[in-house]
């Protein structure tokens, strides 16, 4: 991506004193004539980039106007380093690794060292996973609508949309896009989409109202939750909710408290913990639970 390549030569100016567009060019394997362009975009925006014919010619940046070469530290290039690695991690390819791998050989000592830091965004659901946000990215960039088949708790749908943003909350991936059936910006979750593909109709772009992600937006609660768990759930209460969800009761239960979205969810979360938990208060939940276990004890028993 031409992004990268213009990353990619920024920072081997910043390492080096003078470097030459052959060279770019074998590095980036692409042409002369491209890295010349790419020289003039930067120039444009702002990099005082010069170059010199001759024996001794090549590119650099004026040295009057030279940036710091300690501009990045040693950990802030480590953490853009490992954000890069964690984008090769869901697109299926070894794009930025490759780019990284340029940018090393000759560099500074921040390009090179030990990674602490490894981001792994892929999910249980890389193999369809990477294709579809490979072909979002490409819809998003070349400003093409997107046609898919969108599965929700409402219904399902097949949806046509002007993607904007990739967005990775809550472990998932999403795109943030207008919905032309809804008229409106919409969230939709990578894994309920099927059948995606490029719509071919091509879309100037709008004004982008950027998504409010607050848990309380999206999660706005308003289910007051009070359960008791036995003492073997207390690993699984704080990896979900955190150490200050629960009170330690003498006999060693937890009283634990949470707000929720809707019943739905409630129920399905605490039949996964079987007997060990029991709902309290709230009768008409606990009257849904009772029901629900005798379905599935008559369904069990047959």
């Amino acid at each position: 991506m031409k992004i990268d390549r213009l990353i990619g030569i920024l920072s081997i100016l910043l390492q080096k004193d003078t470097v030459t567009a052959p060279e770019l060019a074998e590095r980036f394997e692409v042409s002369r004539r491209t890295i010349n362009r790419d020289v003039e975009d930067l120039c444009r925006a702002g990099i005082p980039v010069v170059t010199k014919q001759g024996a001794n010619g090549g590119i650099s940046i004026m040295d009057n106007y030279r940036m710091d070469r300690t501009l990045l530290t040693n950990a802030e290039m480590q953490d853009i380093l490992a954000g890069l690695r964690s984008l090769d991690s869901v697109n299926g390819t070894n794009r930025y690794g490759r780019l990284m791998e340029k940018l090393s050989v000759g560099s500074s000592d921040f390009m090179v060292g030990s990674q602490s830091v490894l981001i792994d965004l892929s999910s249980w659901y890389k193999g369809s996973l990477a294709p579809k946000i490979e072909l979002i990215r490409e819809a998003i960039e070349s400003k093409t609508g997107l046609r898919f088949y969108y599965y929700s708790p409402t219904g399902e749908s097949e949806r046509e949309v002007e993607p904007y943003f990739l967005l990775f909350r809550w472990s998932s991936w999403y795109v943030w896009a207008w919905c032309t059936k809804r008229e409106d910006f919409r969230l939709f979750k990578l894994n309920r989409m099927e059948d995606v593909c490029l719509s071919g109709v091509r879309f100037d772009g709008r004004e982008v109202l950027m998504p409010d992600l607050r848990n309380e937006r999206i999660f706005p609660g308003g289910i007051r939750v009070k359960a008791l768990f036995e003492p073997e759930c207390k690993w699984r209460l704080i990896e979900e909710f955190g150490k200050g969800c629960f009170q330690t009761r003498p006999d060693g239960k937890m009283l634990f408290t949470a707000d929720y979205t809707n019943k739905e969810d409630i129920l399905t979360w605490l039949l996964t913990f079987r007997d060990r938990a029991e709902l309290l208060e709230l009768e008409d939940l606990r009257a849904e639970l009772v029901e629900a276990l005798k379905i599935i004890t008559q369904k069990y028993g047959d």
